[in-house]
């Protein structure tokens, strides 16, 4: 009598087993990219206005676009603070990714703080966690607003 009833536990325990999902080990890239910049810093949602999110399947590689949102204006990475040259649009570029600035105010010029400019992506990216954007960078122009974008290139 013992026998049949280690059995029976046995053969349940191996159907328990077998029925229990097993966890699915394949996680999108991009979402874990995503949750990172999400956890890295805050965000201001009142740093851009007009933000429309463009084709959120795009694959724009994170560490692309941070390489870009640097490379505007010749390039904004290490110690230097802002936007120099006083340019009315500029362009941003790595791998994936590509920013385009453009002043809003006809004969302003961008002079975007690269704190300013850090926080419009990041509220952008808020609105538009994936893919491609278009936005407007509330001030950072000599007047007025900078217009942006993000698309994959």
């Amino acid at each position: 009598m013992y026998t049949p009833n280690l059995l029976t536990v046995l053969l349940t325990l191996s159907t328990s087993v077998l029925a229990a999902p097993f966890p699915d080990h394949e996680i999108n890239v991009r979402h874990l990219e995503v949750l990172a910049m999400r956890a890295s810093t805050t965000v201001n949602p009142a740093a851009v206005t007009g933000t429309t999110c463009g084709d959120t399947t795009d694959n724009i590689v994170f560490h692309d676009a941070n390489v870009a949102q640097l490379a505007i204006c010749g390039g904004i990475a290490g110690a230097i603070t802002k936007c120099g040259g006083a340019p009315t649009s500029t362009t941003g570029s790595s791998g994936t990714a590509l920013f385009k600035l453009n002043a809003v105010d006809s004969g302003a010029t961008i002079n975007v703080s690269k704190g300013r400019w850090e926080g419009c992506v990041r509220a952008a990216r808020a609105v538009c966690p994936t893919g491609e954007f278009t936005s407007t960078c509330v001030g950072g122009a000599s007047t007025g607003n900078v217009a942006f974008s993000l698309s994959a290139q």
